[in-house]
């Protein structure tokens, strides 16, 4: 290639960024330009008003009015009626999209051709890295761009969700973007699905993630029957029988969505890394507005089911509030329970400092 061609190439490439994976590993996220961001908006808004109204209604990922909330409800509904879950994760979705199918389900639905010309332009746009390589991409749709999110529920629109309705109409799903859950009656219904779902993702060219992909028995006070697997990731949460009061008051055990240890574990992880005791310079109402924006969104989300699960990962904040009280005051070094009495003073007369104490998570 001449050097002329090759930065015509780079000005026209996205850019690409690794990110960690929260299951490890790195996640290229592709960085696409400024006018390409801004075109790929006005094609995401002109295609949303053409193909929304084809997408089933237990596809919940990116799209307007809908949230990994309501498929969490509709999933916790769903358990108490079906004993089995099909647990699947498309492995790579955005990275293996195949292209020709792809824009099938374009034509499909749209007719403009300056519109066919941008997406394809975009699906083959190479991505350079930081050391200016030039990375060459045969499928899947760019992590990072605009329109990629659309782009793969129309293509799982047809791979999955359409299947699944011609096919195996009396099991229920929802699904969100390469995430989803398959409710079943039995358990030999539950693999004769997987069995099947296996062979179709393969003629679309995808593939099941062997690690997460499972059959799940929902066992609870009804339910007794031992089965090798009795949980089950979705959505941050973990689906589980639960010791708990039901609405009269009776504490038996329900199948129910939780926290799970992972994003647990990856909230106090972030509380930790921002070292709130070094900030023994600040006042709390610094401290507050430094940590509120991370525990008002964590505790928004995860506390709509089973909120009691929270506690221990909120107790670990407030042991780290007492730390910076401890390294603030000299009267409270070396006296963590002085420390924590005068934050439970601050707390009754600021109930709302922090959205944790605003629902009575005191130290």
């Amino acid at each position: 290639m001449e050097q002329n061609e090759f930065w015509k190439l780079l000005s026209s490439a996205g850019k690409v960024v690794e990110i960690p994976k929260k299951s490890g590993g790195k996640r290229g996220l592709g960085i696409p330009t400024v006018s390409d961001r801004v075109a790929q908006m006005v094609v995401k808004m002109y295609m949303e008003s053409e193909v929304e109204y084809i997408f089933h209604e237990d596809s919940y990922g990116y799209r307007p009015n809908k949230s990994a909330i309501d498929a969490l409800g509709q999933a916790r509904k769903r358990c108490w009626r079906y004993d089995y879950v099909v647990e699947f994760d498309i492995k790579g979705l955005f990275d293996n999209i195949d292209h020709e199918l792809l824009m099938l389900a374009v034509r499909k639905h749209i007719k403009e051709p300056w519109i066919l010309m941008y997406i394809e332009r975009w699906l083959k746009a190479p991505f350079v890295d930081a050391w200016n390589h030039v990375i060459e991409r045969k499928s899947g749709t760019p992590q990072g761009g605009v329109i990629s999110p659309l782009l793969a529920n129309l293509f799982m629109n047809y791979a999955f969700d359409m299947w699944m309705v011609r096919t195996n109409s009396m099991a229920p799903f929802e699904r969100y973007a390469d995430d989803a859950i398959i409710h079943c009656k039995t358990e030999l219904e539950a693999e004769d699905i997987l069995s099947k779902l296996k062979q179709r993702l393969e003629e679309c060219k995808l593939e099941l993630h062997p690690k997460k992909t499972k059959i799940v028995y929902c066992k609870d006070k009804d339910r007794k029957n031992e089965y090798t697997n009795m949980e089950f990731d979705f959505l941050g949460y973990t689906f589980r029988r639960v010791f708990i009061k039901d609405r009269l008051g009776r504490l038996q055990f329900n199948f129910l969505p939780s926290v799970s240890k992972k994003s647990a574990k990856s909230f106090r992880d972030k509380i930790k890394s921002m070292r709130i005791h070094s900030f023994s310079g600040s006042k709390i109402e610094m401290i507050a507005e430094l940590i509120n924006p991370i525990v008002r969104g964590w505790l928004n989300y995860f506390t709509k089911f089973n909120p009691s699960a929270v506690r221990y990962s909120i107790d670990c904040l407030n042991r780290r509030l007492v730390r910076w009280a401890m390294c603030k005051y000299k009267r409270f070094r070396g006296h963590s329970k002085r420390a924590e009495k005068w934050l439970k003073e601050i707390a009754k007369k600021e109930p709302n400092m922090f959205p944790h104490w605003a629902l009575g998570m005191l130290p």
